[in-house]
C-alpha cells in the first residue's frame, strides 16, 4: 500500500495535484505517475500542492524538477505550493531553487537577534598558540558596554 496519495483538480487553465503522504523513493512512481496525468489534461500551469507531504526525499524532488523542466521546454508552468520547511530545507540543499517555482522564500526561518553583549565593548583575553607562547590580544578592549574606549 502507498504511503503517498495523489488527488488531482482540474480547473480552466490549471490542474491543481495534491499529494499526501511521504514521497521517497518507494513512492516515486506515484508521484511521477500523478505529475503525468496533469500533464495530460494539457493545462498552461500545473500546481503541485505540497501542504500535506510530510516528507520528501531527493527521488521525489528529482520526479518534480524533471516534470518542472519538461512543462517549462513546452511553454507551461508548474508552480509548487504548501511545502512544509523541511521541504524547503531538501529543495535547498539539492540545489533546486532555481529549477522550482516555489510559492514563497525557500526558508521560513527569521534572521537570529542580535546577541545581548553585540554593540558593547567587553575586555579581550590573550591568546595562547599550542607552542605555550602569548599572544597578544587585538587590542585591550573589544566591544563591551561600560568599559573605556581604547
Amino acid at each position: 500500500m502507498p504511503q503517498l496519495t495523489a488527488a488531482l483538480v482540474p480547473a480552466p487553465d490549471r490542474v491543481v495535484v495534491r499529494l499526501t503522504g511521504d514521497a521517497d523513493l518507494s513512492t516515486a512512481p506515484v508521484v511521477t505517475d500523478a505529475l503525468a496525468r496533469a500533464a495530460a489534461l494539457r493545462t498552461r500551469q500545473v500546481v503541485v500542492d505540497l501542504a500535506g507531504a510530510r516528507f520528501w526525499d531527493s527521488s521525489g524532488l528529482s520526479a518534480l524538477a524533471e516534470f518542472t523542466s519538461e512543462l517549462a521546454a513546452g511553454g507551461r508552468a508548474c508552480r509548487i505550493v504548501g511545502a512544509l520547511p523541511g521541504t524547503r530545507r531538501l529543495i535547498g540543499m539539492a540545489n533546486l531553487a532555481g529549477a522550482l517555482l516555489l510559492d514563497g522564500p525557500l526558508t521560513d526561518r527569521p534572521r537570529p537577534a542580535p546577541l545581548p553583549s553585540e554593540g558593547r565593548r567587553t575586555r579581550s583575553v590573550a591568546r595562547r598558540p599550542v607552542s605555550g607562547h602569548a599572544v597578544p590580544a587585538p587590542s585591550a578592549y573589544s566591544l563591551v558596554a561600560g568599559a573605556p574606549r581604547a
